[in-house]
């Protein structure tokens, strides 16, 4: 130990201390990388573990699988054994009883009849010698049915022998038999022909010989079935002659009968079959009655039969009985519910045909059909002429009892309302930007040419008070949209420009606003410019019965300025001001009712509705009911797109779940379920009835002449647009452009794309479809293809009342036409400094010009239309771009780009003459 100490120190006296340290550092290094393999070695070690837990379970999961698998094994070989062996035993009984079966047979069908006339020479056995028969034995054995122990009497059949006289057929026994059985004799059986036969005994002192020797029997049928004793049933016509009479044995009968011996199979005989010998019969037999005794037995006759060709009889119903001749009941009086009187209801009142109405109406002039109606005059007038007395007695319809329930009102419930204002003037004069002033917003950016295209209703809080303004636009073509909004409003604010003064359209809202007795606020805007007369204005003013206050009259003027925002506080305490005065109130707690201002058919949502609620609360989940058309509220959302429950009175909300897309102007009303049907169904008779006498009123020999004679030309048009008053009012501009020429006829207009449906009617009609803010879908832009039907959408009504004139002007030539050059989709937007927004596109048909013009749709609606600013494919500026590939396009006056829109692009050509 001392020694080894030693060394220790002489080694650590040569190391340095620097030397010591690196030592430690490396010391430590390596009992730090030391630790590490040992984690890593457990953590493998945990992972060995693991995999071995993983595949016992496995193992564990495969052997109970196979156990289970052998289990069900084994239950399946066990209980097809179970079935085998049952099968078996089955089998074994089945063959046990045919054997039995047929040793009975066999011992049936033992024949003891032979004929002696053909063996007369054979030699005969030698009987055996039998022992008298017990007489009470052999009643016991007669009496003892035949079929219970077959084998036995089998047996007994063959251990005697008889001798038979062949010719007189009478068994007579030649020795006596065996003692039988300890068991009870049985009866000897006795056959002849191979059947078995009674026990025949003859009388004593009688010779049966005579009477036997021709007699035959007839054979019966040879079969497995046992043979009953002869005298269990009838001898069916082959009984025995007198003398051979079967008797039952008694105690004097010295001779028993024994069973002969079997005869021998006959040959087939192809010789003519003897003649029948007749008995005679020593009872009355009973004959099967036929079906017309059994018939005629029960009471009816021959006559009540009929022979058909089948040969079989049927019975023949009772003989039918002249109708008695109903005397017809003269109407002298009748009643009537409803004006326009159907002919097949008329014909049920009077008690006549439908056909003779049309006839009596055909001799007064009147052509109508079965199917048509006719007013209560004319029908009067003919029930006259029959001797009837048509009343007419309205009865309460479904329309009226809404209107009585929708027009009660609870006094002690009404609170007060916020006003409803409509903001009226002439086109450009700033009605949109004054409501945007008011509102903090800005809508004129997304117009159209700045111009409002459709009612825009919004509700805004002022000084803690609520006001719901709507925007009507200016354009002379939106007339009835400003009637709309002079019917529901409570105060009109008529915008007019300082510079302008009174212009046409302002001329007519006033008018509107005079015509719904509402009360108007006169607001002269833009004030800020320097161009500005007041005075002028106050004196176009005066010349429509608008006087200003400052001037002695009642209607308040307000200079404001929707740039500025000068006068906006004034012109809002204005508004408060008088609708304290008209002290507005309504029901919040009755059934809502409120008018449409606004609808349209969008792509996600289905029909959209724009409403104001006059009176009552409309909820979630109520029945509602506008013009034709009803639904069920699913939801509702306020002006600034957030999804309410409930919208009190002068509120302004979008409702969804109406079933189509209603007309603007409509009024709008919660009612019960039932009562809403009725009314539907009402209303669509009434529209119906509408339809029919607008087309009675055209006259056919007017137009067919004017045609023949090339005084006149149709044009038919197909109006679509993205909501329904705009749909209104292209209709009704396109209906004024009609001329001593061409007669202009809008045959259908509805608001949303235009599908399929609207391309086939135009084929079948040869009209021109026009879109409003819409556009053809996939599916109806092929089949116009095909179809050559021609197909315009435009955006400014100017333009398309500017196109419809000059294609009415040049209808026989037209110069130019559009030609559609390709699509694209915008996949991606790039925001460039200078350049604006890039969408880049994948052109999914035909290929974009660079010197051709764009159309944006959004939603199948057009939102923009331009040319065609840049083109690129990557880096470099290209002419085209053709399909399947990508690009880059900047569009004229346009950045607002979303990715999903589709971009369209055409080029104008001259048509050549």
């Amino acid at each position: 130990m001392a020694k080894k100490y030693e060394n220790v120190e002489k080694v650590l006296g040569l190391l340095e201390d620097a030397q010591l340290g690196g030592l430690q550092k490396r010391l430590s290094s390596t009992e730090k990388n030391l630790s590490e393999i040992l984690k890593k070695l457990s953590a493998l070690e945990a992972d060995k573990q693991e995999r071995d837990a993983q595949e016992a379970a496995r193992i564990a999961e495969e052997e109970a699988a196979a156990k289970e698998a052998a289990k069900a094994a084994a239950k399946a070989a066990a209980e097809e054994k179970a079935a085998q062996e049952a099968k078996a035993a089955e089998e074994a009984s089945k063959k046990k009883a045919t054997r039995k079966k047929a040793a009975e047979t066999e011992a049936a069908e033992t024949p003891t009849d032979v004929k002696t006339e053909e063996k007369a020479e054979s030699k005969e056995e030698k009987p055996k010698k039998a022992k008298k028969a017990d007489p009470e034995k052999a009643e016991k054995a007669e009496e003892t049915p035949a079929k219970e122990e077959p084998a036995k009497e089998a047996e007994a059949v063959q251990e005697t022998t008889t001798d038979v006289k062949t010719e007189s057929r009478t068994f007579v026994p030649k020795a006596e038999t065996k003692p039988a059985a300890p068991a009870a004799p049985r009866a000897p059986r006795y056959f002849r022909n191979g059947q078995e036969q009674g026990i025949y005994v003859a009388k004593p002192g009688v010779d049966t010989s005579a009477n036997t020797s021709s007699s035959t029997y007839r054979p019966r049928p040879e079969g497995n079935r046992p043979a009953r004793s002869q005298g269990d049933r009838p001898y069916n016509g082959n009984k025995p002659a007198t003398g051979a009479r079967p008797m039952r044995p008694n105690a004097s009968s010295a001779n028993v009968a024994v069973a002969a011996p079997m005869a021998p199979t006959r040959e087939k005989s192809f010789s003519a079959p003897a003649k029948k010998k007749t008995f005679e019969k020593t009872y009355t037999e009973k004959k099967p009655l036929s079906k017309r005794t059994l018939i005629k037995q029960q009471g009816m006759t021959v006559e009540d039969f009929d022979e058909d060709k089948s040969g079989y009889r049927k019975v023949r119903g009772p003989k039918k009985q002249k109708q008695q001749e109903i005397p017809t009941i003269k109407i002298e009086h009748a009643v009537v519910t409803t004006q326009e009187i159907p002919l097949k209801v008329l014909s049920e009142k009077l008690g006549v045909s439908a056909v003779e109405i049309t006839k009596r109406l055909f001799k007064e002039g009147i052509m109508k059909g079965i199917n048509d109606s006719i007013d209560y005059e004319n029908a009067a007038l003919m029930a006259a002429d029959m001797g009837i007395d048509l009343e007419y007695k309205p009865e309460k319809t479904a329309e009226e009892v809404l209107m009585d329930v929708t027009a009660v009102e609870d006094a002690s419930k009404l609170v007060t309302r916020a006003p409803v204002v409509t903001v009226m003037g002439h086109v450009d004069h700033g009605k949109t930007s004054l409501l945007d002033a008011i509102r903090s917003t800005s809508v004129t950016s997304g117009e159209a040419g700045g111009i409002t295209q459709s009612i825009g209703a919004y509700t805004v809080t002022a000084k803690g008070k609520q006001i719901t303004f709507i925007d009507t636009p200016g354009h002379a073509a939106f007339t009835a949209m400003r009637a709309r909004g002079a019917k529901v409003t409570d105060v009109v604010i008529l915008v007019v420009a300082a510079d302008d003064g009174i212009m046409p359209q302002t001329v007519e809202a006033i008018n509107h606003a005079k015509a719904a007795n509402v009360p108007i606020i006169v607001a002269m805007n833009k004030m800020d410019k320097h161009e500005i007369n007041p005075d002028r204005v106050k004196q176009q003013l005066i010349e429509h019965e608008l006087v200003p206050e400052e001037w002695g009259g009642d209607t308040m003027i307000v200079p404001v300025s929707a740039k500025t925002g000068m006068g906006i506080d004034d012109l809002l305490d204005s508004v408060n001001l008088i609708a304290e005065m008209q002290e507005l109130k309504a029901d919040p707690d009755r059934q809502a009712r409120g008018t449409i201002i606004e609808a349209k058919l969008d792509k996600g949502k289905g029909p959209v509705a724009s409403i104001i609620v006059q009176t009552g609360t409309l909820k979630t989940g109520d029945n509602i009911l506008s013009g034709t058309t009803m639904g069920r509220v699913r939801a509702m959302f306020d002006d600034k797109g957030r999804a309410v429950k409930s919208a009190g009175p002068s509120m302004a909300v979008s409702i969804l779940g109406l079933e189509d897309v209603p007309n603007a102007g409509d009024s709008i009303m919660a009612v019960d379920q039932s009562l809403m049907k009725q009314v539907q169904e009402e209303r669509k008779n009434r529209e119906r009835e509408n339809m029919i006498k607008e087309q009675s009123r055209v006259s056919l020999d007017d137009i067919f002449a004017q045609v023949e004679e090339g005084k006149i030309k149709n044009l038919n048009l197909i109006v679509k647009g993205d909501v329904q008053g705009s749909v209104e009012a292209v209709k009704q501009s396109l209906e004024k452009l009609t001329n001593e020429e061409v007669r202009v006829k809008v045959i259908h207009a509805a608001a949303g794309a235009i599908n399929e449906g609207d391309v086939m009617l135009a084929d079948s009609a040869n009209a021109i479809i026009i879109g409003f803010n819409v556009r053809p879908d996939t599916k109806a832009k092929k089949l116009a293809e095909s179809s050559k039907v021609d197909v315009r959408s435009y955006r400014i009504i100017y333009e398309l009342l500017d196109d419809m004139e000059a294609a009415l002007k040049g209808m026989l030539a037209p110069k130019l036409k559009e030609v559609l050059t390709g699509k694209c989709e915008v996949r991606q937007t790039f925001n460039i400094t200078g350049a604006g927004t890039i969408a880049g596109c994948y052109v999914t048909d035909g290929k974009i010009i660079r010197g051709g013009k764009l159309r944006i749709y959004r939603e199948d609606i057009m939102i923009c239309e331009g040319g065609v600013k840049q083109l690129k494919r990557f880096k470099d500026d290209v002419r085209e771009v053709n399909y399947g590939y990508e690009c880059g396009c900047a569009i004229e006056g346009f950045n607002e780009i979303r990715v999903g829109d589709i971009i369209e692009c055409y080029v104008t050509e001259e048509i050549k003459a």
